[in-house]
């Protein structure tokens, strides 16, 4: 389990999204066009990190009409055709102004793995591959798409609620 001091010092989460708002399943139909299912629960988690003064950000390799509508609705700013994550990360941090030590990135894959090493608190969701978890720090108990993201936001609602007081 991950501390509730560390939890505490979150001041930005950076999601992956396939594999972590959703389950990984794409639905592709006959005329090309993309669909992915994902957890309802995720934009209640999102709306209590929002409570808690916490930032949130989707970076995604992808380049997806289906990532920017689900942000669209979720209202997270979303960073899509990302190559280098890590990269990514390091100018929302300068545009945000947090350091990498108080952004947590949630990832599942192996493109993962430089946004992991370069924040503070990497964590993977429960089905990650195993090439990732030498360079996570918690692993969570549900799956990418099946409530990850829920239990990511929760831990760390929950830690600021009791650490620091926030309501």
């Amino acid at each position: 389990m991950i501390s509730q001091e560390l939890l505490a010092t979150v001041q930005l989460v950076a999601f992956d999204f396939d594999g972590v708002f959703t389950d990984n399943t794409v639905f592709v139909s006959q005329e090309g066009v993309e669909s992915v299912r994902c957890w309802r629960s995720d934009g209640i988690g999102l709306s209590r990190l929002c409570k808690v003064e916490v930032l949130t950000v989707i970076i995604s390799t992808e380049i997806n009409p289906v990532v920017q509508a689900r942000a669209n609705k979720l209202k997270l700013p979303c960073k899509q055709g990302v190559e280098d994550k890590a990269a990514a990360v390091l100018d929302v941090c300068r545009e945000f102004g947090v350091a990498p030590k108080h952004v947590m990135f949630v990832g599942n894959d192996i493109n993962d793995i430089p946004a992991f090493e370069f924040v503070g608190i990497p964590v993977a969701v429960a089905d990650a591959y195993p090439e990732v978890e030498p360079h996570i720090l918690y692993r969570t108990e549900k799956s990418g798409g099946l409530g990850a993201v829920r239990e990511v936001c929760d831990l760390i609602f929950h830690a600021k609620k009791t650490l620091v007081g926030a309501e």
